[in-house]
């Protein structure tokens, strides 16, 4: 990991900015589900012109706000950011958060912090099918590296949003874009410190 960021992503920063599909759509994430959070979600719904997903399901009003959080693309980075909102989709209703109504601070911090968690592991195992960074042979051994990836990438995540300071009732609108594109860069520098640490025991 600790060479991943510092070589073939060149730092943290640039790592970050390679994110920018994924960081455009954790903006927009992060802004419908503080505006749900706040005025109720049949309001946050209207002010997207997706009224017609009020009352429905959680997986139907991810769903529906497919399209406005990460569109479809042509390119990988768009693709990594679609990928990882339904899978940050399947995570939250495991993680029995199914209903939009009445999300706490908590629910918007980890649906926030599960999404950033995939688009990087996306782009770390999108650069691994690309050969910039290689795996074994041996796909028990691949499961068990992606299964450790992820749990490494999640603490970094979630010590960078810590580190920032809260997501709600604070974060508005206008400081959202430099919010979500802080804790990507400060993930990356965590993952890159965390990584350099792990090798030298």
């Amino acid at each position: 990991m600790a060479g991943y960021v510092s070589r073939t992503a060149g730092g943290p920063r640039n790592a970050a900015r390679r994110m920018g599909a994924s960081r455009t759509a954790g903006t927009r994430l992060l802004g419908f589900l503080g505006d749900a959070a706040v005025r109720g979600v049949d309001q946050a719904l209207r002010s997207l012109n997706l009224s017609q997903l009020a009352a429905r399901p959680l997986t139907e009003i991810f769903k529906g706000l497919a399209d406005y959080v990460c569109p479809e693309g042509g390119d990988d980075d768009k693709s990594i950011a679609r990928d990882a909102f339904f899978d940050t989709l399947t995570d939250i209703t495991e993680a029995g958060i199914t209903d939009l109504a009445d999300l706490t601070v908590g629910e918007v911090r980890t649906i926030f912090e599960l999404f950033v968690t995939h688009t990087i592991e996306r782009r770390l195992f999108n650069d691994v099918g690309t050969r910039a960074i290689s795996l074994p042979a041996d796909v028990e051994a691949i499961n068990d590296i992606q299964a450790q990836v992820h749990d490494f990438i999640a603490g970094g995540v979630a010590d960078a949003v810590t580190a920032i300071g809260g997501i709600l009732p604070d974060l508005t609108g206008e400081r959202l874009p430099g919010f979500v594109d802080d804790v990507y860069e400060r993930a990356f520098r965590l993952l890159a410190a965390m990584g350099e640490a792990e090798a030298d025991k």
